[in-house]
């Protein structure tokens, strides 16, 4: 068969060719057009082999003609390598650094093996990604470790991508199937291969869940689950453990997963493929059986397993076979609950499991069977042998008759039967075949019974399946097996070829690129040695139909028939019993020992028979009861490497009529029909590949083996898909990512308008070989190199002009550098110069120092020569002076001394002399003076007899008594003066002499001390004689003292030198151990408070995530509930359901679009109403009576009152008289007041008639009759009561405001009284007593006063009640007082102490004292919060009671009172006045325009309108306005029917409309706004504080709403988690279009080459989402949300969760997407960012917390573009990433790549390092952010100011039945 490929035009090569040489011409042709960069420093790939290739680089160019290439390796060793002489091939060509790590190897612009081994392993290793593209091909690595890659968040991120806009996965290849399918209605397939422990079972297990979690179940049976549920089950009966994997899959398997027209899961089928039932008796080393029978074992000890008497695995021998019966990590006791679990779910019985578990534990004890041989051809079983007892046991059959024929068979000829014993070999081998052949026939009735629990009830629309089968196998020694998988392997590589080439022709001919058809040979021969005809498998069945048939005559023939006639065929060249066949991926040699035996599968029918016998174990024979039409041949395998034994388990069923002959069939004719079915099949889909890797064969975790991974890649098909690319044009660009990208190598004239001719004409100048470029329709297609030359290229450029620039601003620094470099040198000579001109002077003053010293020394030595000369000389004149001034001293001396004596002898005769002579003076001055005065005595004595004398004396007296006068005045005033000092002084003198009093006292005491002291002293004075004498004895001791004293003395200065030191090492370690506790208190307190901040914010997590776990139970409530109505509506309109287009949805994905149904519960206090009109009317007579009787009652009680009252009111006249003269003497009262007492007297006069009235005919109706009717309801007693009783309610309020006026009065009246001292007058007093003898006369004064008293005492009562509220509110306001002053010392003492804290410290410590304050406040508020609402509701129900019971009177009066009742007894109306009301605010309506209000207002209404026109919450108001009314009128049923509707309406039209954002904002305003008001208006105090007293006025009075309010809060929730749904939906799309894709800053990014994955472009082009499309976006939500009045505090709850959004889902394509995660997208992001923190502060949203939300995308961008060389960047990057998890952290810096060569990439070591320094960090393993996350919303309560009664009602609602009230 041939394929035509599409190619571009080029020469046809030779037909014969293969193609992998036409491909390698090509890729020669390619080369040989590249010879130009082969040139000094270019990389090359070289054979190696160890590493298969290495890495070279070129010392020197390249020139035509050179035989050999001058290399470096990488490890710095030159080499030279030689180029073949033959062929002059050139060795490949290494890819740019940044082309390295592609996600798709077809972006490589050198497409050949060592590039994609390469790619491959940097990758793997480097970047821990273990899967990528290789065009249509995804490439899984086996990483052998668990990755956290899979979870349902990277299902939800892949989810609707394109395939190549997310890095490589499963999950991309499992979403592009189910897109396909859903858009060109095509099944799908997905066709996963590799070798064992490569991967496969898991790759296609993780693409079944994909789908299970995508698109749902469309019924209830959970049927997702159910195919998840499948795999446990069949991994337990068809996964062992293998030398390479420890869970490999030992058969192929095709599921079909069944989707509705929906695409919503129906159902799953499954077929499968070569059981490779030999490993039931065999297994090699290191290897085990089935999983299943460990699990089995393992589980040996539950009570159920007791009758299969299993036990420890190493007992049986099906199961010790490999000596490895444990795998580490797996528990097979868990598993095995896990396994029964499975098949619970999948409906297989517990009857039927334990039927199952019985034939395990059979096999497992038929291996334990031993044969004894007789002789060499006969054997026999022993007697009563246990593990065939056990076995019959469990299987219900005979044991002789088991035992017979496992030791014979029997043989059949045409017209005898002969029953022949068999040799215990051949025993053996029967055994183990039997055993076998149970297993096969188990296996298959457990898949049939899985794809029967799988199966659709409803007809499938489409499907995919996914196809897991082995890959390409080749050992040492081949045999049946790997020919069977080889076979299978070359029909999915021709089919893959198709596909491939499929797919270019379809690119070519969109592109409209000119392509011409080559004939290229694919493995179709190969194919045909297989099966055609006289082929391999036509020999071999036609060899096993021969009696004497054997391996060595089949191999003849295969010799004879195609040795050197096929190509393909070669036989070796030392072995007669082998073949080779030369596959697509290599050769390989099979032995053909044993194939015949394997093809046959021979298994004995008796021994079948025996089973089928079984009458005790229903199960057995149902697993052989379609043996004719369901085969599964076995076959017994010799001995060898891995004896593979394989079957087709379920292929096409056969006519029953064909029993006999199908029952014939071999197991490779079997294989070659089922092959075939599975190929028709994947032929009628579109398929998808994953090729399994196996990186080596260890196990290791990431670890790549080259050579193994080379060997893979050539088998799987991966290098085909390299070849063909490379064939053709493999690198693709869009004209706009070209110029972009290239847009350097452009001059300005060559940028035209028309971005592809623009493209065109460059080209033609940089490639001159137009065949190296074909220009498509929308892209520009390139040959293998093409984009490396052109990268080269660009790179020159960019290089050159960083050469330029690098030139100039080094020229600049040198010339920097030398103008620094000059200023240095002439500042250096200045120093230098100046150095030494200061030198030479400092050798010139030397010079004159030098003469100036010599001077001064000659000098020195000279005037010290003269001084010793001088000092000799005058030291002799000092001597004999001395001698001579000595002599002449002693003779002056005796002279002196000679005068002294005689002065002093001198001296005493003179005075001597002297005191005689005033001696006798004395006495003569005495004589005389004595005679002078006895003469002037006589003369006066004579004077002062005469009046002349008297005379003169007189003379000047007047003018002294004048200035006597005056000094007496001026005395007197000083005497005033002092009299009033004297006066104070006596003041402080009385103080003063008590004081002294005190003191005298105490003196007096201490006098009598002080003579007890002198009587002591007396005492003292003995003993101190006595002490004298001790003293003198104590003397001489003390100098024996002193001296022991002195000494002690110096020793104790020691000690207390030594003790200081100590004393000054044990202060310093006391400050040291302070110190320490200071630091060890301050770091508790610390940790306290870190504790406590941490506490508080757990506190506000716990919070949190219990308000989100309950709106998400409301979530799941509602999605359950739009469940339940759309199934409801499904089977209404089951018949005619018209064909939907493609819509998916999420299985997650639940929606607020169902018809709600609300029932409010009733109580039973609210149902009381409705029983009681439907009792009787007699049962209600008792009742009645019961008030009657307590009326009377409370009549004679006032009787009684009366009574008493009279009494006091004769005593209180006696006090009156007795008082009037006590009157006369108290203050006036003002006549005003009395005049206002006398006229309440006057009103309590008539009222007090009114009540002798009322009480006379109450009287009379008691007395007139005492009948039944008289008690009973419209009685005229019983109407008296009533109306009384409402005029006493009436008059009660009229009474309680007159109390108010007369308070207010009393008050102003005291207030104005003040007592006058000089007024005394009785005319108030007179007009009071006549006042009282008047109302004496008239006989009224008993009804006046005691009025008068009641109303006194009332008042009194309140004036005391005011006065002790007055007290009491006085005693809490100095309490406050009291409190508000230990709150200010306190606040102070914390102020001061803060003050010597450090700033940081003050700061803590506020911080902590405020959250102390406030944790405190809040508790009291809480308690009083609690009990006001606990007074609350008790008084609404007290209330309620008391509300239903009057409702209950009424309803019982208006029954029981007939029309002529009314008629016949008229009652005289009592005309009472009431107060008038007013009920404005309110809104009227009928029962029956209930619906109709519902429709007009919420159902059709447009809120755009609303919105524009009206006042913000309009409908709110309305229907609150509605229910005030119904409030009003205390009806509850209109009050539940109106709220009810109102809810259901609300739903109603969200379910309508729930995709419109405006529809969902509007009533979610209108919701919040009605739950406000019910709050405001409830009555509770709580929610009255900011109500003006009109709108308390309108506070509901009968109904307590808080259970509605609880349901429109619920509701409110619902909305708000809708809308969250809507914008989502609404800005999913533009996300990462707009922060990612989009180059706001147009040249900051640059494009990087891509794949055949077609990859979203950055640039905008028309219909692309930008970041101002983002940003309008959010201006419209906003806009809207406040045009429709939304509270802002619920508005930021919006926009956080909006921007939370936006961050997820960056972050998360960020995190999957290599391609954006570099330096320049980090710039992109971060400017975006901004762009968004702008909108914020724009709109005063910044304290939203919508800012926080975006850390980790802001982190992440920073993250991008910081440094990552040292262990400071590593540190600093630890320290900055906070909001990001370490496995987030760690993926970014795996995925950074460089866009330019000019970037680095970042080192293992460096991820090391972070990942051992985030190693402590304890976050979340989870590496996405849950994109789906709401938080929880709350609803602050936010009054309304706007007055009810002011709203009008437009015309425009279509509300003209209701009335305003």
């Amino acid at each position: 068969m041939e394929i035509k490929p599409i190619l571009p035009e080029k020469e046809t090569p030779a037909a014969s060719e293969s193609a992998e040489n036409l491909c390698y011409k090509r890729y020669r042709m390619e080369i040989d057009g590249l010879d130009c960069m082969y040139v000094k420093y270019a990389r090359v790939w070289i054979p190696d082999p160890e590493e298969v290739w290495k890495s070279a680089e070129l010392l020197k160019d390249y020139k035509p003609g050179d035989k050999v290439l001058q290399l470096r390796l990488e490890e710095g060793k030159d080499l030279e390598y030689c180029l073949d002489p033959k062929t002059k091939e050139l060795p490949p060509l290494r890819n740019p650094d940044i082309l390295v790590g592609e996600n798709d190897l077809t972006a490589l612009s050198y497409l050949h093996e060592p590039a994609v081994l390469h790619n491959l392993k940097v990758r793997f290793i480097d970047s821990k990604l273990i899967y990528t593209y290789c065009g249509i091909v995804l490439v899984a690595i086996n990483p052998y470790e668990q990755l956290p890659i899979y979870g349902e968040d990277i299902i939800n991120a892949y989810s609707g991508q394109n395939m190549g806009d997310m890095d490589p996965h499963i999950f991309a290849v499992a979403e592009e199937a189910y897109k396909q399918m859903a858009r060109d209605e095509r099944n799908q397939s997905i066709i996963v291969s590799g070798e064992s422990g490569a991967g496969k079972t898991v790759s296609a297990k993780y693409a079944m869940r994909y789908f299970a979690t995508v698109s749902g179940s469309a019924s209830e049976a959970n049927v997702e689950e159910k195919v998840l549920a499948s795999n446990p089950i069949m991994e337990s009966i068809g996964n062992a453990k293998t030398t390479r994997n420890d869970n490999s899959s030992r058969f192929g398997k095709y599921i079909e997963i069944g989707f509705d027209k929906r695409y919503r899961i129906i159902g799953a089928n499954m077929r499968t493929y070569l059981l490779e039932k030999s490993r039931v008796v065999f297994q090699a080393e290191e290897e085990r059986n089935y999983h299943i029978f460990y699990q089995l074992c393992a589980s040996a000890a539950l009570p159920e397993f007791k009758t299969l008497r299993l036990g420890n695995a190493n007992y049986f021998h099906y199961t010790k076979q490999g000596g490895s019966p444990v795998i580490d990590g797996v528990d097979d006791a868990k598993e095995m609950v896990n396994t029964r679990q499975a098949c619970t779910l999948l409906g297989i019985s517990d009857s039927y499991q334990m039927g199952i578990f019985r034939i395990l534990a059979g096999i497992l004890h038929l291996g334990n069977v031993e044969f004894a041989s007789r002789d060499s051809d006969s054997c026999t079983i022993p007697p009563k042998h246990e593990p065939l007892t056990i076995f019959c046991d469990l299987m219900g059959v005979e044991y002789e008759e088991m035992a017979h024929w496992l030791c014979h068979r029997k043989l059949a000829t045409a017209t005898e039967t002969y029953i022949k014993p068999i040799s215990k070999l051949h025993a053996i081998n029967a055994r183990d075949a039997l055993a076998k052949h149970i297993y096969a026939n188990l296996f298959n009735w457990i898949v049939d019974h899985v794809n029967k629990a799988l199966h659709a009830t409803v007809k499938q629309h489409s499907f995919i399946g996914v196809l897991d089968i082995y890959g390409f196998e080749t050992f040492e020694i081949n045999s049946f097996e790997q020919f069977c998988i080889n076979y299978a392997n070359e029909k999915l590589q021709q089919q893959f070829n198709m596909h491939v080439f499929k797919l270019e022709q379809e690119e070519y001919m969109k592109e409209q690129i000119p392509w011409t058809l080559i004939d290229f040979y694919d493995n179709q021969p190969c194919i045909n040695l297989i099966e055609a005809k006289m082929g391999i498998l036509d020999l071999l069945d036609e060899e096993c139909k021969m009696p004497k048939g054997s391996d060595d005559t089949w191999a003849q023939k295969l010799y004879n028939t195609h040795l050197n006639k096929c190509a393909l065929f070669e036989k070796p060249r030392l072995s007669n019993k082998a073949f080779i066949i030369k596959h697509f991926a290599d050769k390989v040699e099979y032995q053909c020992e044993g194939f015949l035996e394997k093809n046959k599968d021979t298994v004995y029918e008796e021994q079948i028979k025996v089973l089928k016998s079984s009458k005790k174990f229903k199960l057995l024979p149902e697993l052989f009861q379609d043996e004719e039409k369901v085969l599964s041949p076995t076959s017994a395998t010799p001995s060898g490497r891995m004896p593979l034994s394989r079957t087709a388990v379920k292929p096409a069923k056969a006519r029953p009529g064909q029993a006999s002959k199908e029952h014939k069939k071999t197991v490779g004719h079997q294989f070659r029909n089922s092959l075939h079915l599975l190929m028709e099949t994947l032929n009628a889909t579109t398929p998808h590949y994953v090729r399994c890797i196996k990186p080596n064969d260890f196990k290791f975790p990431f670890t790549f083996d080259e050579k193994r991974a080379v060997q893979q890649l050539r088998a799987c098909g991966v290098l085909e898909t390299i070849r063909i690319s490379a064939a053709g044009f493999p690198s693709r660009w869009t004209y706009q990512e070209f110029f972009s990208r290239y847009r350097v190598l452009m001059k300005q004239r060559d940028v035209l308008s028309d971005r592809k001719q623009t493209c065109k004409n460059v080209l033609e100048k940089l490639i001159l070989d137009k065949d190296k470029y074909q220009f498509g329709k929308t892209k520009i297609f390139f040959r293998a190199g093409q984009v490396a030359y052109l990268e080269k290229i660009r790179a020159d450029k960019l290089r050159a002009a960083c050469i330029r620039i690098q030139k100039t601003i080094r020229g600049w620094l040198m010339r920097k550098k030398y103008v620094r470099m000059r200023k240095a040198a002439i500042t250096i000579q200045r120093y230098v110069r100046g150095y030494q001109a200061r030198c030479y002077a400092k050798f010139l003053r030397r010079t004159r120092a030098a003469i100036t010293i010599q001077k001064f020394q000659r000098m020195y030595v000279i005037r010290k020569r003269y001084q010793c000369m001088r000092a000799s000389t005058i030291a002799l004149q000092a001597l004999l002076r001395g001698y001579m001034a000595r002599n002449k001293y002693q003779m002056m001396l005796r002279e002196h001394k000679s005068i002294v004596i005689q002065k002093h002898v001198r001296g005493w005769l003179a005075r001597v002399h002297y005191r005689r002579t005033l001696k006798a003076i004395v006495y003569l001055q005495c004589c005389y003076r004595r005679m002078m005065a006895k003469r002037e005595l006589k003369k006066l004595k004579i004077e002062a007899r005469s009046v002349e004398r008297y005379k003169k004396l007189h003379i000047g007296l007047e003018n002294k008594i004048m200035q006597l006068q005056r000094k007496i005045d001026e005395q007197n005033k000083e005497y005033k003066s002092l009299l009033e000092k004297l006066s104070s002084l006596e003041i402080t003198y009385s103080t003063e002499t008590e004081k002294l009093r005190g003191d005298v006292e105490r003196l007096r005491a201490s006098e009598e001390e002080a003579k007890n002291a002198t009587n002591r002293v007396l005492s003292l004075q003995e003993e101190i004689a006595k002490l004298r004498k001790e003293l003198h004895q104590t003397q001489s001791e003390k100098k024996t003292i002193e001296e022991w004293a002195d000494k002690y003395k110096h020793e104790t200065e020691q000690l207390v030198s030594e003790l200081k030191e100590q004393n000054t090492l044990l202060k310093t370690e006391k400050d040291e151990l302070n110190r320490r506790i200071h630091d060890q208190a301050r770091e508790i307190t610390e940790t306290m408070e870190k504790k406590l901040v941490e506490e508080t914010k757990q506190l506000e997590l716990d919070l949190n995530d219990e308000r989100l776990r309950y709106q998400n139970l409301l979530n799941e409530f509602s999605r359950l509930e739009e469940r339940y109505d759309d199934l409801k509506d499904e089977m209404n309109l089951m018949v005619n359901i018209p064909k939907p287009g493609h819509k998916r949805t999420d299985s997650t994905h639940s929606s607020n679009e169902s018809e709600y149904t609300f029932s409010s519960e009733i109580t039973e206090a609210e149902d009381l109403p409705v029983r009681m009109e439907q009792e009787p009317s007699e049962k209600k007579a008792p009742l009645d009576m019961s008030l009657f009787l307590k009326l009377q009652k409370r009549v004679t009680e006032l009787e009684q009152e009366k009574q008493s009252l009279q009494d006091e009111l004769d005593r209180k006249e006696e006090q009156a008289l007795r008082a009037k003269a006590k009157e006369e003497e108290r203050p006036p009262i003002r006549g005003a007041e009395l005049e206002y007492e006398s006229l309440k007297r006057q009103e309590l006069e008539s009222e007090n008639k009114k009540l002798k009235n009322e009480l006379n005919e109450l009287q009379k109706a008691l007395t007139e009759t005492r009948s039944p009717e008289v008690t009973a309801p419209g009685a005229p007693a019983y109407r008296v009561l009533l109306d009384q009783l409402t005029s006493v309610s009436e008059e009660l309020e009229v009474r309680k405001e007159e109390v108010l006026i007369l308070r207010s009065q009393l008050v102003s009246q005291k207030e104005a009284i003040q007592p006058k001292e000089d007024k005394n007058t009785m005319t108030d007093a007179t007009i009071l007593l006549e006042d009282v003898q008047k109302m004496k006369d008239k006989g009224e004064i008993a009804q006046a006063y005691i009025g008068l008293k009641e109303t006194n005492r009332l008042l009194e009562s309140q004036l005391q009640s005011q006065k002790k509220s007055h007290e009491n509110e006085l005693e809490s306001l100095r309490g406050e007082i009291q409190s508000l002053k230990e709150e200010n010392n306190r606040q102070q003492q914390l102020l001061a102490q803060n003050l010597q804290l450090p700033p940081e410290a003050r700061i803590e410590a506020s911080l902590q004292h405020e959250i102390t304050r406030l944790t405190n406040e809040n508790l009291d508020l809480m308690e009083q919060l609690e009990k006001q609402d606990k007074t609350v509701r008790k008084l609404k129900k007290q209330l309620k009671v008391f509300a239903k019971k009057i409702g209950e009177l009424e309803v019982g009066q208006m029954e029981n009172i007939s029309p002529g009742q009314i008629i016949d007894e008229p009652i005289r109306p009592v005309n009472i006045p009431r107060k008038e009301k007013d009920f404005q605010g309110m809104l009227e309506y009928k029962k029956e325009d209930e619906q109709k209000l519902v429709k007009n207002l919420i159902l059709e209404l447009k809120p755009r309108g609303v919105a524009v026109n009206l006042i913000p919450g309009l409908p709110a108001y309305i229907l609150f306005m509605c229910v005030r009314h119904a409030d009003y009128l205390n009806d509850d049923q209109k009050v539940r029917s109106l709220l009810t509707s109102t809810i259901n309406g609300i739903k109603k039209v969200l379910k309508k409309r729930g995709d419109d954002f405006e529809t969902v904002s509007f009533w979610l305003s209108n919701t919040c706004r009605f739950l406000h008001c019910l709050k405001q208006y409830s009555g509770e105090e709580g929610f009255m504080k900011h109500n003006t007293p009109r709108q308390n006025e309108h506070c509901l009075t009968n109904f307590d709403l808080a259970e509605y309010r609880q349901v429109l809060s619920d509701l409110a929730i619902q909305i708000y988690q809708q809308l969250v749904r809507v914008l989502e939906n609404i800005l999913q799309p533009m996300i990462v279009s707009g922060m990612l894709e989009h180059e706001t800053i147009q040249g900051v990014s640059g494009v990087k080459p891509t794949g055949l994955r077609k990859r979203t472009s950055s640039i905008a082009d028309e219909g692309t989402y930008t970041l101002d499309s983002i940003i309008r976006q959010l201006n419209s939500f906003h806009s809207v949300m406040c045009q429709h009045g939304m509270d802002p505090e619920l508005i930021k709850q919006v926009v956080k969760q909006m921007f939370y959004i936006i961050g997820a889902v960056t972050l998360n394509n960020l995190l999957l997407r290599k391609d954006m995660c570099s330096w320049s997208k980090g710039m992109q992001i971060r400017y975006n960012v901004s762009q968004l923190e702008e909108w914020l502060r724009d709109k005063n949203l910044m304290n939203s917390g919508a800012k926080e939300t975006l850390e980790p995308l802001i982190q992440a961008a920073q993250l991008l573009q910081v440094k990552k060389k040292t262990d400071e960047d590593a540190e600093a990057i630890c320290s900055m990433c906070n909001a990001l998890t370490t496995a987030q952290i760690v993926k970014v810096l795996n995925l950074y790549t460089p866009v330019n060569e000019f970037e680095e990439r970042v080192l293992v070591s460096f991820i090391r390092t972070i990942q051992m320094r985030l190693r402590d960090r304890k976050d979340s393993p989870q590496l996405l952010m849950d994109a789906k996350h709401i938080f929880p919303v709350t609803f602050p309560f936010n009054p309304s100011s706007l007055a009810l009664e002011t709203i009008q009602i437009p015309a425009s609602l279509g509300l003209g039945f209701i009335s305003r009230v």
